[in-house]
């Protein structure tokens, strides 16, 4: 015979109790089946409701009509399914159960108090309305069947609301029940009966541990749990994307799971099933096919190693300590004495090798009682200053790994923990059982889901998580948005989930907590946005979806933006950028910047400050590295004056080049933020400032495109008229230079711990002879690499190479993933 336990999200409706019927007869042709049910979806927790409400004064005749309709509305809808459904007995029962209900309420409101004994009563009512609705379902089709009253068979002891039961006992009194298979038992879960014959109950969701004590108790071959899921996940399938289903766990390792945490088994549900070796296999009243999660003692072929992670929420944690504690026999047993008399199930304990301290944590909801009962047990002690004052830590949560297989793999403790860190989750304690079948840490509440979202990761994904904020919507910032729609799909197809949680722009931001559909109108989405950018915005939004690896994209040109970079690290964020402006501010500055994302454990990216997307930060910090020395640089660093001096090689005026320059998108939209030379030095400070020389940006020396004698103030478009009036003076720089063979570059170059932007003209044995069309290029003189020079190039204006680089650094936040 088999035990089919089925829970309140099987029992919703008239429409779920035909669905589980199908179940149960299909099992009972050839089996036999014994099915434990729990209350309707709801009704519990309405009962419950109900009590609170009466007991404080409160009117309670809205939700009582509520109940009231619920239950009448299922038989309303079976009598429609199933017109033979005889429905008058049974609708007098539920009258009668709701009369008494509202007697004991009225009382309780006369009271204002709610005796748990007769709490008890009324929380199990569920249960047994659930009983007979099923039963006269299979009398209407003909099935014979049974209800058995765990009130009578079923002995329990401890709380009126969350007993333990006798199972040696209970199962002698079922000697006289029919577990022949010929009829279908029927019992309400949740239920039992104390030694006085009081009806009690099991503990909230007890109907999977009534389900395994009947298994016990009539010797079942299966205990079959069906609930709304399809079976048992390595972690919450609500919380964390990608939870994978388990095809087999083993007693031990569900019992850890249950015990910290896992929703689908109630914690006290394995010790039946495990001590008289029943299978319990955990299956989908919705997905009858699935084949569910088997618990037994057979281990996983599949699941060899870590089998899930879970979490306990609401925790708090007691520290005990004190010169007293060490070498003072006894003091360990008197703390959970202390605990063990008042009922308080402890979850996690450690110790100091000192033996200075212990705690342990215990759930919220008993911390102030337990508080009170230590604090009056050590009263002398704490008088006596041989115990400091108790310290108590409350919003905490365990976060445990679960697996059979883990005693046999080396590193997983250390690749749990590099998780936590990567998290950026700190250890409140650590606990690890001498079995090394789990291993938990007891961390901030508020840290819990990123924790396990990151740990899921590193052991059961390869998927790489990318959680993208992009500030500055420009020329660079579209270019980038279009890029990655383009490229997300192939980018998961290769186990990088790449998306854009938020978008900003000089006014507004726009977050979405699934992440930015690119291929939609974002422009449109942002303007109709009422929130605007801060670092504590965006910090609240990565908390909420407990994003793990967040990195903001500056794409703007702003200095205000620039100095929001150690405040982002601080808060998690990576940050990438090809904005000069925070790497050219003070040297302080850049130095903090360093100190900050190294302490952090936060990547701050920003080849594209210098060379778009040539890999010229990348190549000239690992020349350092390597122990090498800058001798000497020259380089053409701005694509934009790449291409006007180069337009002027081929005979177009100064004028006529800009304009053009400034149509294809090369330069800033205010040309004169080129032909300044403030650009080409600011990409030259970062470029000195990697090399260790520790200069500010008025120590450049700039000679700008524009004279000194040259007016070039008023709007674009003035500028750009006035403009023709050099054309003249670069002609004859131009024709000057071609009589001596030679072309003019803008050039950057570092010598002797000195910077100087400059035009110059170079021959055809120089390097940057060629360099035109918005090309970029570099010539590093090393120690390594001389009398020839370390040569970079390639193109270096434009928003699709700028973006491309952006895009590059981007993909280098991706978490560096240990294997064991």
């Amino acid at each position: 015979m088999k035990v089919l336990k089925f829970g309140g999200s099987s029992l919703a409706d008239a429409e779920r109790y035909l669905r589980v019927k199908d179940i149960c007869l299909d099992t009972h042709a050839t089996s036999g089946a014994a099915v434990v049910l729990s209350a309707p979806k709801g009704v519990t927790n309405a009962l419950s409701l109900l009590c609170d409400e009466a007991s404080s004064g409160k009117d309670y005749g809205e939700l009582f009509a509520k109940l009231n309709m619920v239950l009448f509305g299922i038989l309303d809808d079976l009598k429609v399914t199933l017109p033979e459904f005889e429905d008058a007995a049974l609708a007098k029962y539920i009258q009668n159960v709701l009369n008494e209900l509202n007697q004991h309420l009225e009382g309780f409101a006369l009271l204002r108090c709610a005796p748990e004994s007769v709490v008890a009563k009324i929380l199990s009512i569920g249960e047994y309305l659930s009983v007979n609705i099923f039963s006269q379902i299979l009398t209407t089709l003909g099935t014979k069947n049974q209800i058995i009253d765990p009130a009578e068979l079923i002995l329990a002891e401890g709380d009126y609301l969350d007993s333990i039961a006798d199972v040696a006992v209970s199962k002698a009194r079922f000697s006289e029940v029919d577990s022949s298979g010929e009829v279908v038992l029927i019992m309400p879960g949740f239920v039992a009966v104390n030694a006085e014959g009081e009806k009690v109950t099991l503990g909230r969701n007890g109907s999977d541990y009534s389900a395994a004590i009947l298994a016990a108790c009539i010797d079942a071959e299966c205990c079959e749990i069906w609930t709304d899921v399809d079976g048992v996940y390595n972690a919450d399938p609500n919380q964390v994307d990608g939870a994978v289903l388990l095809d087999k766990l083993t007693y031990q390792e569900a019992m850890e799971l249950s015990y910290f945490g896992a929703k689908v088994l109630h914690p006290k549900t394995i010790g039946p099933i495990a001590q008289h070796h029943i299978p319990c296999l955990i299956r989908n009243t919705l997905n009858p096919a699935a084949p569910g999660t088997l618990i037994s003692n057979e281990a996983s072929t599949k699941w060899t190693s870590v089998k899930g992670i879970s979490h306990l929420d609401d925790m708090t944690m007691f520290n005990v300590a004190g010169p007293g504690m060490k070498g003072m026999v006894g003091m360990a047993s008197r703390v959970f004495e202390v605990m063990s008399n008042a009922n308080i199930s402890i979850s996690l304990i450690t110790q100091s090798s000192s033996e200075y301290s212990i705690s342990f944590c215990i759930h919220s909801k008993d911390a102030s009682r337990a508080q009170d009962l230590l604090e009056d047990s050590f009263a002398l002690e704490l008088a006596n200053n041989l115990l400091d004052p108790i310290e108590v830590r409350h919003d905490l949560a365990i976060v445990t790994l679960v697996g059979d297989g883990m005693r046999h793999s080396q590193g997983l403790a250390a690749k749990f923990f590099s998780s936590l860190a990567q998290a950026r989750v700190n250890n409140v304690a650590i606990a690890q059982g001498s079995s090394e079948r789990s291993i938990s840490t007891v961390i901030e509440s508020s840290k819990a889901k990123k924790a396990v979202k990151v740990v899921h990761q590193n052991f059961f994904s390869n998927l790489h998580a990318i959680d993208a904020f992009l500030v500055g919507c420009g020329t660079v910032g579209k270019e980038l948005l279009d890029q990655i729609s383009r490229q997300q799909a192939i980018l998961l197809e290769r186990g990088i989930s790449l998306k854009i949680y938020g978008i900003a722009n000089s006014r507004k931001l726009l977050l979405k907590a699934g992440g930015i559909d690119l291929s939609e109108d974002w422009s449109a989405q942002l303007n109709d946005s009422e929130q605007s950018l801060s670092v504590e915005q965006l910090q609240s939004f990565v908390m909420r979806n407990s994003l793990v690896n967040p990195v903001v994209i500056d794409c703007t040109s702003s200095s205000i933006i620039a100095e929001l970079y150690v405040e982002l690290m601080n808060s998690g964020f990576h940050v990438v950028t090809p904005n000069k402006k925070a790497n050219t501010a003070s040297y302080a500055y850049y130095q903090q910047l360093r100190e900050t994302a190294q302490s952090t454990n936060r990547q701050f990216l920003y080849e594209t400050t210098v060379g778009a997307g040539l890999p010229v930060i990348d190549n000239l910090q690992k020349l350092i590295y390597a122990g090498d020395e800058l001798q000497r640089f020259e380089g053409i660093l701005s694509g934009s004056l790449s291409f006007v001096f180069g337009k002027l090689d081929e005979g177009l005026s100064l004028s006529q080049a800009t304009e053009i320059a400034k149509k294809n998108g090369f330069t800033e939209p205010d040309p004169r933020d080129d032909l300044s030379g403030t650009d080409v030095a600011r990409k030259l400070l970062i470029m000195a400032r990697e090399a260790d020389l520790k200069l500010e940006l008025e120590d450049i020396q700039i000679e700008p495109v524009l004279p000194s004698h040259f007016d070039s103030s008023g709007s674009i478009d003035e500028f750009m008229s006035k403009l023709p009036e050099l054309d003249a003076l670069y002609a004859d720089k131009v024709n000057a230079a071609k009589e001596e063979g030679t072309v003019l570059r803008y050039v950057g170059s570092i010598s002797k711990g000195k910077c100087v932007v400059s035009i110059q003209a170079v021959g055809e044995d120089h390097p940057l002879y060629v360099i035109k069309e918005g090309e970029n290029a570099l010539a590093i003189h090393s120690n390594y690499y001389q009398p020839i020079p370390y040569v970079i190039r390639g193109y270096g204006a434009g928003a699709a190479v700028t973006a491309a680089g952006v895009f590059a650094d981007v993909l280098r936040t991706m978490p560096w993933k240990q294997d064991v």
